[in-house]
């Protein structure tokens, strides 16, 4: 979500684990994308990776190049981006756009020219990772499949017809599909540095107590 009163984008979680503390480093498992999504808007603001602009309040964020960790920043309970990210396939952070909290309208063309990159470049961001269908021996589209990449306690699940997007920085992926009824389905998955997500279908073929049942209700 897009904000002002500060220069800089928060990524979750929000949420400190220690619930006596107030600030606290908690990552989700995947840091390593949140930060790249953070940085990616970041570092074309024109201002917020800027060493010479002034400081908005009384914290710097030009050591971690204009990007925080929410919870270490400062804790928030049952926030939007916490649970976007642990109860959907959303990914969503918190991006400061300006010092003022309510710029006059006579500011609001010069926020434009400070952000307008970095909305072009984050919104490009969608097309990293994998994408594809998992589908049944007849081609049709299994939906809620889940899709897991091996080291990422993370899961995504598939739409109505099969499909999926799955954000990942480059790198080489063990990622396997699998739905009620159906044996799972393990390949390995390449995503690359040039634009564009890497196509990773699945064909899920069902188990052999779901092909029974199947013969059972048929003719029972």
């Amino acid at each position: 979500k897009l904000q002002g009163g500060e220069l800089v984008v928060a990524y979750p979680y929000d949420l400190v684990r220690s619930p006596w503390k107030t600030q606290e480093h908690t990552p989700t498992p995947d840091d390593h994308v949140f930060r790249w999504l953070a940085y990616s808007y970041a570092s074309t603001h024109r201002l917020m990776t800027d060493a010479r602009r002034r400081v908005c309040h009384t914290e710097e964020f030009q050591k971690e190049e204009g990007t925080v960790n929410g919870a270490s920043w400062h804790t928030v309970a049952g926030s939007l981006n916490d649970f976007s990210y642990l109860h959907t396939n959303c990914f969503e952070l918190s991006i400061y756009v300006g010092c003022d909290k309510y710029p006059h309208e006579s500011q609001l063309p010069e926020e434009w020219e400070n952000n307008r990159e970095s909305l072009i470049v984050f919104m490009e961001q969608v097309h990293r990772g994998i994408k594809g269908l998992v589908r049944d021996s007849h081609g049709k589209g299994i939906p809620n499949a889940i899709i897991s990449v091996e080291g990422v306690n993370h899961d995504i699940r598939t739409a109505n017809d099969g499909d999926y997007w799955r954000l990942l920085n480059p790198g080489e992926y063990a990622v396997t599909a699998k739905a009620e009824g159906f044996t799972a389905s393990t390949k390995n998955c390449m995503v690359g540095y040039d634009m564009g997500a890497t196509r990773c279908d699945f064909t899920l073929s069902k188990t052999n107590m779901a092909r029974i049942r199947e013969i059972m209700e048929k003719f029972g």
